[in-house]
Formats: structure tokens, sequence, C-alpha cells
């Protein structure tokens, strides 16, 4: 088994202060990166900010041998995300690794989501992770080489009550990621996106229903559970993925209680309609079974690629 090693990496981990990012932050500081710990330091919804949670977070990694560099920047804008990359050039004097974890979290029904709430998660989460990525990829494209994790979540990929505006920010990042990847590959930078489960302060956001339900589905895996809802497990597979050893590139992976697995957006080998005028609706209702059926499906590398893959559906149906 071969060891991940990030000696002479140079890694920046958005949200670094507490939780997940915190997690991130540590280990590859202890496998031998030197990481920018970016926190604003504000609370879960995303107000507030202080020094405090940065600092000890790079104070645990100083103490324990490693370097660390703070930055107390919000990743909102676009100044705060070039502050965040030029933190690291100063310090360290490049950018090999992004992890894009910085967030809050604010629920609330469909019908109750203001501008606010929705300005501040698309800012937070998708811009965000823009800003920061954007000035970092001009490096890693220059040196030829990078990696770049951005973390999106279940909410988007599969939904959840009373999160449409986080999880339309998450999704969003789905769409930088596939996009990032074709870009960068040729580049030596590679992208993935992580969904991860864990427990965390974003918990105070649920409502009490809400939060009574995720307790009781913790509650019925009994003893299966164990410890696995803390970041900690979710840790390994970021880590990897940020890794020079991991050669995936454009892909979504779920790390939830300690399951390791791949996510992804197929589609159905389908009904092919014919080719001298459109299908009509009520054709489209007589073959929607046909349509729908998972059976034979294809993941498309990209959009040409799904060109390619119904040119091969078409030659089958002639």
């Amino acid at each position: 088994m071969t060891d991940i090693d990030f000696t002479h990496r140079v890694a920046i981990v958005t949200g670094a202060g507490g939780g997940l990012g915190r997690t991130y932050a540590l280990e590859l500081a202890a496998r031998g990166a030197a990481v920018v710990v970016n926190d604003l330091g504000g609370r879960f919804d995303g107000q507030g900010s202080s020094h405090g949670m940065a600092d000890e977070v790079v104070d645990a990694i100083r103490a324990a041998g490693g370097k660390a560099a703070a930055n107390y920047n919000s990743v909102s804008s676009r100044a705060g995300g070039e502050s965040i990359v030029r933190t690291a050039l100063e310090n360290f004097g490049k950018v090999d690794i992004v992890i894009n974890n910085a967030g809050h979290l604010r629920n609330a029904s469909f019908e109750d989501i203001d501008d606010e709430t929705l300005d501040s998660l698309l800012d937070v989460h998708l811009k965000g992770a823009i800003y920061v990525t954007q000035p970092a990829y001009r490096i890693m494209k220059q040196q030829g080489y990078g990696r770049i994790v951005f973390m999106s979540s279940g909410a988007a990929a599969f939904g959840n009550p009373k999160q449409a505006a986080y999880a339309a920010a998450k999704a969003g990042l789905l769409g930088v990621m596939n996009v990032l990847s074709l870009e960068g590959k040729d580049h030596g930078v590679l992208c993935n996106a992580l969904l991860p489960v864990a427990t965390s302060r974003m918990e105070a956001a649920m409502d009490p229903e809400q939060l009574a339900a995720f307790t009781a589905q913790y509650a019925s895996l009994g003893e299966k559970l164990g410890s696995s809802y803390l970041p900690e497990f979710v840790t390994p597979l970021a880590v990897y993925l940020a890794s020079e050893s991991c050669t995936s590139t454009r892909a979504i992976y779920s790390a939830a209680l300690g399951r390791y697995a791949r996510a992804f957006i197929g589609v159905t080998d389908g009904w092919a309609g014919p080719r001298d005028k459109p299908a009509t609706a009520e054709g489209l209702a007589e073959h929607f079974q046909r349509i729908g059926d998972v059976g034979a499906f294809s993941i498309p590398d990209s959009l040409s690629d799904e060109f390619s893959i119904i040119g091969r559906i078409l030659g089958q149906s002639l």
C-alpha cells in the first residue's frame, strides 16, 4: 500500500476553522502539506466574524511540527478569493491543492426563500468556490499540476426538504466541477466533488422536526453506526482526492457514515423517435416507460460524449 504523502505540497482549505474543514487541514498538514487555513470565523448561518477559529487550527498544526498560515477573508468576494490565494503564495510560494469547503446553512421552505437567504448561500458556496479556485487554477495550469475538491451535498444530488437555496448553490458546484475537469485535465489539474455527511454545528439550522427525523435515522442504525457520523470519517476521502495518488477527475463521490461510493449522473438509452419530423407528445407518452427505463444507461464523459452515445443508439435502432 502506497503512503499518501503531501510533502512539498501547498494546500488551501476554505472554511477550515471547524467541522469538516478543520479535519481536512489537520490531516493534510500531518501528511506534510503546508496549509492555508481560511476561515471567516462566523456563525453557522454565515453571520459575524473572528480570527479565533482559523488561529486555533494554525496553532495546532504548528504545535505538531507542521506548516500553516491563517487567512480570515470571506470567500464571497473576488477580492477575498484572491487574498486567500495570495496568502499561499506569500507564505509558501505556490498552490497545489484547493479544497472548497467554506459554507453555511439557512433552511427555509421553498415558498419562504427571500433574496437575502438566496444571495448569501449562492455568494458563499457557489461564487466563493469560483473566486478562490479561479486564481489558484491559473497557477496550477502554469505549473502543470493541481488537485481541486468541491464540497457539494447530497441535498443537491438527491434533494432534502427546506434546502432548495442551499441545494441550488451546491448543485452549481457540480456544474463548475464538470467543466473545469475538462478544461484542466490536459494541464494536470484534476477536479472532483464530494458529498459529505457528518455532524456539524450546521445542525443548529434545522428545525426541531427535521433534526428529530435525522436523529431517528441515526438511532435506527444502532450499533452499526458507531462513531461514523463524525467529520473524521469523511476526511480520508477528501484527502485522497486531493492527493497525487488520485487520478480520478470529473467524478462525484459520497462519504457518508463510513460508506464511500461514487455517485453519478447517467442517461438511459431511451427511445429514438423519428428522424424526419419531431416526435409528438402522444408518441412520447406511448414510449415514456422506455424513456425512463434505467436498465440500460450510459455515463457521458462530456456533452459531446452524449452525442456519441446518441449516435450509437441511433445506429442500433436503424
